[in-house]
């Protein structure tokens, strides 16, 4: 079916580079050392922005994606639920103050955002082997999918690091910062690897 409207304008180099943009602010938001010097809600702020990046790209991947019963469909539509629940998290993280709403608000829908993408990943992985085969390390595609499995993992750990105890403490805030950090590198690598080359180029 052919896609209309705005559908039919979206390419995978508006993907690349929204994954681009949003990982970028979610690495500078946890990069060392900005949370004590900007603050936290700068780094909440930053977050809420590039999440919006993340679901915009999580929807061209969606649209673009094969049939809906294939495992690259699959994958793309688990990642773009994830998306929206980072939406809800990062959001809430500006204003929620009080405990019960950040454990609800913020750490519940940042766990169930991270597990979607580990779900993805794995439907990913389904996707690239069928195409590429197991282990093709020489392939854009295969590198591309192995990365973005490193930041899920990554995602998860934050996840698990942010967790609120109910005296309103974070379990690993050095974890939860380490893992956002780490996994939007890898979620930017993996953007930039699947980007066509002419626009890496600059050309």
């Amino acid at each position: 079916m052919a896609r209309t409207g705005l559908a039919s304008t979206v390419t995978l180099t508006h993907q690349c580079w929204l994954f681009v943009v949003g990982s970028a602010f979610f690495a500078a938001a946890t990069a060392p050392g900005f949370s004590a010097a900007a603050g936290p809600g700068a780094a909440n702020a930053l977050c809420f922005v590039g999440s919006w990046f993340f679901t915009s790209a999580a929807w061209i991947q969606l649209v673009l994606a094969g049939p809906e019963d294939s495992d690259q469909w699959r994958s793309a539509a688990v990642q773009s639920g994830g998306t929206v629940l980072f939406n809800v998290s990062t959001g809430a993280a500006v204003w929620a103050h009080a405990v019960v709403a950040e454990r609800r608000l913020v750490w519940a829908p940042d766990a169930t955002g991270s597990l979607a993408f580990l779900v993805s990943a794995v439907f990913g992985v389904l996707a690239v082997s069928a195409t590429t085969g197991r282990w093709r390390p020489t392939s854009r595609d295969w590198q591309a999918c192995w990365v973005n499995v490193i930041g899920c993992v990554a995602f998860a750990g934050s996840a698990v690091g942010a967790f609120v105890h109910p005296s309103g403490t974070v379990a690993d805030e050095a974890l939860a910062n380490l893992g956002t950090f780490l996994g939007a590198l890898c979620f930017l690598a993996a953007a930039l690897l699947v980007l066509p080359r002419h626009q890496v180029a600059g050309g």
